[in-house]
C-alpha cells in the first residue's frame, strides 16, 4: 500500500474508528534523531525517517504548538487530527538535526530538557550504550559489580549487553547508578562529551520558536527519591531554564513518565504547586476534555513506513485518555 492512500485514509479514519467530532490531541514524544540508522539505538529515527514522519504531519494532520493544543482542548476548539510533537532529555540533535526538519515544514515542538546534563553531561543510559560502542569486543566481565559478564563479538551481543545492563541498574537508587556507570566507563574510555546541548543550543531553539520545558535536573525516577528531592529536582529545573531563557518555562515532563510507577500523585501536585501549567507522562493514549492536564498521555507510532506510521497514530485517536480525571 502506497503513500497514495495517505490522503482517503486519514479523511475516512474518524468515520472509520468513531472519532469524528471528538476532540482528540494526539502528543508525540521523541528523545533523539541520529544522523544515520544506529543498531545500537533502534528506536530513534534517523534524519531521513524524521524528515518523512513530520512531512506526514504537515499534509495530514494539524501539529499545534503543545500550550495552545492544551488551551483549545479545554475550550472545544481543537480541530481534527490535532497533534503535538514533543522531544524528551536534551539531546544536542534536537537543535542539530531536528530543528532544521521542524523549521522544513513549519511544525512547532516542544522539547523537555534535563538541566543536570547540559554542557558535557550524559545521562546513564547514554554512558551505558556509548560504553557498549567503543568496547573492542570480546567479554566485558562485570560480574563484581553485581551484574554479569556480557560477550561482546557481534552487534546482536552489543544490543543484548545494553539491554541487560539497563535492565539491571534502572531502578537502582540514582547515587548509586552513577557509581555503577561510572565505574563501567572507567573500564572502557571513548564515551563522547557532547550527546546533550550547550545552555547556547537550549536558547537557540527558544529562539527558534521551540517551547523549552523542564525534565527534572538529574532524571531520577520520583518514587524512588524523598519528596523533598523531587520537589527540589522538579522546581530547580525550571529555575535554571528560566534563567538561561530569560522567560517562563511552563510545561513538565516526569522522568520515564509511567504513571503509578515513575510518579505519583504527590509529584503531580508537586508540579502545579512550583507554577507549571500542564505535564505530560509517557502513557499511551489521547488527550481529551477530560484529561487532567498534569497527567498528559503521549504516543509515537514505531512504524517504518508513512502508511504503516500514519495508520497506528490515527488508531490511537480511538484510545481516550485512561487517565482522565
Amino acid at each position: 500500500m502506497g503513500t497514495a492512500v495517505l490522503g482517503p485514509l486519514v479523511r475516512m479514519a474518524p468515520l472509520l474508528l468513531n472519532t469524528a467530532g471528538s476532540q482528540r490531541l494526539a502528543i508525540l514524544i521523541y528523545h533523539r534523531v541520529v544522523p544515520e540508522p544506529d543498531p545500537l539505538r533502534p528506536g530513534e529515527p534517523d534524519v531521513a525517517q524524521f524528515d518523512w514522519q513530520m512531512r506526514l504531519l504537515r499534509e495530514h494532520f494539524n501539529p499545534l504548538p503543545l500550550r495552545e493544543a492544551v488551551q483549545r482542548l479545554r475550550e472545544g476548539s481543537l480541530p481534527p487530527r490535532a497533534v503535538c510533537v514533543t522531544f524528551d532529555d536534551g539531546y544536542a540533535d534536537n537543535e542539530s538535526l531536528a530543528l532544521p526538519v521542524l523549521q522544513k515544514y513549519a511544525l512547532p515542538a516542544t522539547v523537555f530538557v534535563s538541566t543536570g546534563f547540559l554542557g558535557g553531561g550524559r545521562m546513564f543510559n547514554d554512558c551505558v550504550i556509548e560504553t557498549i560502542r567503543h568496547h573492542p569486543g570480546g567479554m566485558l566481565d562485570l560480574v563484581d559489580l553485581g551484574l554479569a559478564a556480557f560477550p561482546l563479538h557481534s552487534v546482536q551481543d552489543r544490543v543484548a549487553a545494553i539491554e541487560g545492563i539497563l535492565a539491571s541498574i534502572k531502578e537502582v537508587e540514582p547515587s548509586a547508578r552513577l557509581e555503577l556507570v561510572t565505574e563501567i566507563e572507567n573500564r572502557v574510555g571513548g564515551a563522547p562529551a557532547d550527546l546533550m546541548m550547550s545552555n547556547d543550543q537550549v536558547r537557540h531553539l527558544a529562539d527558534s520558536g521551540v517551547e523549552i520545558g523542564a525534565h527534572t535536573v538529574n532524571h531520577p525516577i520520583l518514587t524512588s527519591v524523598p519528596d523533598f528531592e523531587a520537589r527540589s529536582e522538579i522546581s530547580a529545573s525550571k529555575t535554571y531554564l528560566e534563567d538561561v531563557l530569560q522567560r517562563p518555562v511552563r510545561a513538565f515532563a516526569y522522568p520515564n513518565g509511567r504513571p503509578g510507577k515513575d510518579y505519583a500523585s504527590a509529584h503531580s501536585a508537586m508540579v502545579s504547586e512550583v507554577g507549571f501549567e500542564l505535564a505530560v507522562s509517557t502513557h499511551w493514549g489521547v488527550c481529551t476534555s477530560a484529561s487532567d492536564v498534569f497527567q498528559l498521555p503521549r504516543f509515537t507510532p514505531w512504524d517504518r513506513t508513512p502508511v504503516r506510521f500514519a495508520a497506528r497514530l490515527l488508531l490511537n485517536y480511538r484510545r481516550a485518555d485512561p487517565l482522565a480525571a
